[in-house]
């Protein structure tokens, strides 16, 4: 790595540095953080007390129900026989169960469902045309009803059926008093699901202040890709804020019962590539509380997620409460359109399930490589050919910052004979700014410009770091082969082993393999350039440099073995054209012109001293003027 991009990082690190120490807290807010966790516990208790006596309650109700006592005004509920009722359209089919009336089984149309076999590995021969994002108890919607004398817990009562059609159907529990508890639903035409929850002649069950039922959804959330410890980086519970941003949970670390302030719109238990979110019209209130538990490799399961949420309900009847439950996958622009298909007219911004990096790369993303993948897939092209296609358009446009940085790498090139001719008589240690003032003079004398590289070097990297996020949550590549690889949206192993090895997994990844090798390639050639321009001791901290750039493959190695083979072939291909790019520049260079247009500039700023500039000018200058503040102060000590 030569000088110039030293400089270049360490200027990141101090930026980064004072970032983090300008951002850092006070004793004062540290003390009020304090308070406000004392308070957050005391909530979090209260929040836990109150569910272990609607537990308690319902247990209670239960056992009083099966030794014949029938105070509860929902006795004939609390027994039954599970029913399914099945709602369809062309992408989505729900199957609702008449025991706790609510979405059991979730098929999404058209997406291939993996399927692993007795040893423990996902079996092509069973893979299914459609995917089942959860059935059964992986899966549970729970309202919560507290009345004057006893609770209503839907989970466990016996819902009838009726209005049923391949879109619509209503669960209705018929209470002692003649009231009715019902929860609505309507399948629409995509993959959202209209739902609601009304009460009718059952304000006397409730105290006169009861504005408010709690909801508990639980979900096991499903291993659907063959890469578990990928898929789990990018299974996270997302929750909005109300007139505020998505967040979520750690996707690493346990969480469980995290309090959010603020009230919300809709919480998602989000896979990889399929989501379930639930949407609240009325908000769900603040001091939520969401869990997200990682799971092991050998359960099957990635997640177990939980939250716990209030929201508005009105005893009397007039208002029903209403939600949307979208159940399908994490694409951006359906994501888009989800919005607008909403009845509640509010800001779901439910695009921030598709995460596309911090603000800068998210905007690269957002309004540049959606829109140009987007196009590129209309025309029906292999998604191999689209990363390709992609990797050249973003060549294409960083080509003349590309070439201006190998041009100012030639020009330094080609003067370096001149330069360690120059500054051979400053070989003393002590003369080592002497002799950078002297390079300084030079290049600007010859119009050179050292730094003139760095620019292109951080205008590339937000590119990459962009494509990092992007490709990874396109879930246009699930699914879909290029040459050797059967799914570009996983890792593509050319062996596998039973046992895990730390660092590696239990595979090994061409496409990783592939992008290390070129990578290491590609670090060579930069190396033998930057070599070929610099001068005395730079050479030699460039030796000590070298070794640092040869092991950054192997550490990208041990990183992205278990990244997609998208992900990593767009890595491999980007750095081939790189290198053909440099390898062009070089043969395309004719250094004895390039040196003798550096030699006329040069007579011309000789004769006329004054116009020299550039960026070595102005280094050269706060050289000398450093060295002479230097001998300033010396002389000042010696009086």
């Amino acid at each position: 790595m030569k000088k110039n991009n030293i400089i270049g990082f360490a200027l990141i690190a101090i930026v980064l540095i004072a970032f983090s120490w300008f951002n850092q807290k006070s004793p004062e807010q540290i003390a009020a953080e304090a308070r406000q966790d004392s308070i957050q516990n005391a909530q979090r208790l209260k929040a836990e007390q109150d569910r272990i006596a609607a537990e308690e309650a319902r247990k209670a109700e239960a056992e009083a129900a099966a030794n014949g006592d029938t105070t509860s005004i929902f006795h004939d509920a609390l027994n039954g026989e599970a029913k399914s009722v099945v709602l369809k359209n062309s992408k989505l089919e729900l199957t609702l169960s008449t025991k706790g009336g609510t979405v059991s089984k979730a098929v999404i149309k058209d997406f291939t469902g993996h399927h692993k076999g007795a040893d423990g590995k996902y079996d092509e021969t069973l893979d299914t045309k459609d995917l089942t994002l959860f059935e059964g108890d992986e899966q549970c919607l729970n309202f919560l009803l507290a009345g004057k004398t006893d609770n209503i817990v839907t989970k466990d009562m016996f819902f009838t059926p009726s209005n049923v059609t391949d879109s619509t159907a209503t669960m209705t529990l018929k209470a002692s008093n003649g009231g009715t508890l019902t929860i609505n639903y309507r399948l629409n035409e995509d993959y959202l699901l209209s739902m609601s929850v009304h009460a009718q002649g059952m304000s006397g069950f409730f105290a006169p202040n009861y504005k408010e039922m709690d909801i508990e959804w639980n979900d096991r959330a499903r291993q659907q890709e063959k890469g578990f410890v990928f898929e789990n980086r990018y299974a996270t519970l997302t929750y909005k804020e109300h007139d505020g941003g998505s967040d979520y949970l750690s996707e690493t670390s346990a969480k469980e019962n995290e309090q959010i302030e603020k009230p919300l719109d809709w919480v998602a238990f989000k896979n990889q590539f399929f989501s379930a979110v639930l949407i609240s019209k009325d908000n769900f209130s603040a001091n939520a509380l969401l869990t997200s538990l990682p799971q092991d490799k050998e359960t099957g399961y990635l997640k177990n997620y939980e939250a716990k949420l209030k929201t508005a309900f009105d005893p009397t009847g007039a208002k029903a409460s209403e939600f949307e439950m979208f159940i399908g996958p994490n694409n951006y622009r359906l994501l888009q359109d989800i919005e607008d298909k909403s009845k509640f007219g509010k800001d779901l911004d439910l695009q921030q399930l598709v995460y596309l990096g911090w603000p800068l790369f998210r905007y690269i993303n957002r309004f540049f490589t959606i829109y140009v993948f987007d196009w590129l897939t209309s025309w029906g092209l292999p998604m191999g050919i689209v990363l390709i296609l992609i990797t050249l358009l973003l060549k294409a446009i960083t080509y003349p910052l590309v070439k201006k940085s190998y041009m100012s790498s030639a020009k330094m090139r080609v003067l370096k004979p001149k330069l360690e001719e120059a500054t051979k008589k400053y070989d003393k240690p002590e003369d080592a700014m002497k002799k950078q003032q002297e390079i300084m003079a030079l290049y600007s004398k010859y119009g050179v410009s050292p730094l003139s590289g760095c620019l292109p070097m951080l205008i590339q990297m937000p590119i990459w770091i962009a494509m990092f996020n992007f490709v990874p949550n396109a879930i246009q590549l699930r699914g879909q082969s290029f040459l050797w690889i059967d799914d570009l949206s996983t890792y593509d192993p050319i062996i596998e082993w039973s046992n895990h090895i730390w660092g590696i997994g239990d595979h090994l990844s061409l496409t990783c393999i592939l992008f290390c090798v070129a990578n290491l390639a590609y670090s060579f050639m930069t190396m033998r350039q930057q070599r070929d321009q610099m001068v005395g001791q730079q050479a030699e901290q460039m030796k000590m440099m070298q070794w640092m750039m040869y092991l950054m493959p192997l550490m990208f190695f041990f990183m992205f073995n278990d990244y997609s083979a998208g992900l990593n072939f767009y890595y491999f291909i980007s750095l081939f054209f790189s290198a053909a790019i440099m390898w062009t520049l070089r043969k395309t260079t004719n250094d004895e012109k390039l040196l003798a247009i550096l030699e006329a500039r040069y007579k011309e700023n000789k004769n006329n001293p004054k116009k020299a500039s550039g960026l070595a000018a102005r280094l050269e200058a706060m050289q000398r003027q450093a060295e002479e503040l230097k001998k300033q102060r010396e002389n000042g000590y010696k009086k």
